[in-house]
């Protein structure tokens, strides 16, 4: 708990670092943003799979709980840094930056939506992490548009291992199956669904499948990157 309070204090005492060339200022400095490693077509029109045309195997295979996912970035070089830093380092000053970065490409490129929900964590892994990075950016977007933040339409309701400690596709959808459920309130809306990164677009997905469960009439999905 101590650290929880104190680190807004750090964070003024010690600026943030550039995670693209070290200066102080902000996680990505205007002249590193310009630079960064943008999400360019082709890709999975529906999951954004990078380097593919038209429907990658897995979405024809599998239809997705969501309408679209769409990152601005690749997961690599200063996005990576940030949103590790953001997600594991306790640098929630990260979330402001990088949620401009995500409204900048939603008014370039952005759909109608209601309300922004963002993907939750286990209560469980809130109490570790002590906040849900998917919630900062998701209050940071509908911020920046002027949209409401439904934190309270999605629920996990169970706490599997880590996505990133399964090795295939098809781990990954296992492994997030039935995480999720609405508690209520997504009858004829159109959400835009926030997360940090996307691998598979799985947790997305399922996410996407409960909205759509409770009467959502559309899921756009947005990360901040892409893998792959």
């Amino acid at each position: 708990m101590l650290f929880r309070l104190a680190r807004p204090l750090i964070d003024l005492v010690f600026p943030v670092a550039c995670a693209g060339c070290g200066r102080e200022g902000g996680v990505v400095c205007g002249q590193c943003a310009e630079g960064l490693e943008r999400l360019a077509a082709p890709y999975c029109r529906v999951c954004a799979a990078p380097g593919v045309s038209g429907l990658c195997q897995w979405c024809r295979r599998f239809p997705r709980g969501f309408d679209s996912l769409r990152s601005p970035f690749r997961f690599e070089g200063a996005v990576r840094d940030s949103v590790h830093r953001l997600k594991y380092k306790g640098e929630r000053a990260a979330a402001g930056p990088l949620a401009g970065l995500m409204v900048g490409y939603l008014r370039r490129n952005g759909v109608a939506v209601d309300a922004v929900v963002p993907a939750p964590l286990h209560p469980l892994r809130m109490r570790g992490r002590g906040y849900n990075q998917s919630a900062l950016l998701a209050w940071g977007i509908g911020k920046g548009l002027g949209l409401p933040v439904r934190e309270d339409l999605l629920v996990r309701i169970r706490n599997p291992r880590p996505q990133v400690e399964t090795r295939t596709q098809q781990e990954r959808r296992d492994n997030v199956a039935g995480n999720f459920v609405c508690a209520g309130g997504a009858g004829g809306l159109a959400v835009l669904l926030v997360d940090d990164v996307a691998t598979t677009g799985s947790t997305l997905s399922e996410c996407g499948l409960a909205l759509k469960g409770a009467g959502a009439l559309g899921v756009y999905a947005l990360t901040l990157a892409r893998e792959g």
